[in-house]
């Protein structure tokens, strides 16, 4: 008898979701969404039946992998100390740009983002919306101030607004691809890194909006 599986019986509903939620992560981060649910069963020393009396099918294991993952690791409290203009811009969004990272530049998460990336995954552009939602507008609104321009209520953003900020947000992420997919030579100073993205947005953000005033 598996001792491994054994033992695991022993375990509370709320342990063993955890362990199974866990388990596909990893097992996610390192197959992609192709892995097979059975192999993720072996590996975790239980059987396929007990995995999906947890999670009914593939899919829910997935989205729920996607909301631990993904959804929980955006801090509400992010937009709020974005908005928060009694300190100066750049280092409000150097702030975020690390603790962001700390929270979501991982291995695992920035592989199974990759793979769901080339398997059209709709986590993908789920994501890339709550981005915009969460993270890009709140930046606009502020580099809006920051530049002297009208606020959203006269104006509202437009796309080649989110562009340009996708722009530094990509780069950054970048980082992050080159680090943990590619495995190639990166900076360890983030914070130095992060600092000098930051810096060019917002001057090249004036920079263009004084050209275009001219």
């Amino acid at each position: 008898m598996n001792v491994k599986a054994t033992n695991s019986r022993r375990l509370s509903p709320k342990n063993r979701e955890k362990q199974i939620l866990e388990g596909a992560i990893k097992f996610f981060a390192e197959k992609g969404f192709s892995g097979q649910t059975r192999e993720l069963a072996l590996q975790l020393g239980i059987t396929q039946p007990l995995l999906y009396r947890y999670f009914p099918t593939k899919r829910s294991l997935i989205e729920r992998v996607f909301e631990e993952l993904y959804v929980n690791k955006l801090d509400p409290i992010w937009s709020t100390k974005l908005a928060d203009r009694s300190r100066p811009l750049h280092e409000r969004l150097c702030d975020f740009y690390c603790n962001y990272s700390d929270a979501t530049y991982q291995n695992e998460w920035i592989r199974i983002y990759m793979f769901s990336a080339l398997m059209e995954e709709p986590i993908n552009k789920h994501y890339i919306g709550l981005v915009e939602e969460k993270i890009l507008t709140p930046i606009c609104i502020e580099l809006r101030d920051y530049c002297g321009l009208p606020d959203i209520d006269t104006n509202p953003i437009d796309q080649i607004e989110l562009d340009h900020i996708w722009v530094m947000h990509g780069g950054l992420f970048y980082h992050a691809i080159r680090k943990h997919i590619y495995r190639t030579r990166v900076s360890p100073n983030f914070e130095e890194v992060v600092s000098r993205a930051v810096t060019t947005m917002l001057e090249g953000s004036k920079a263009a909006h004084n050209l275009s005033s001219n």
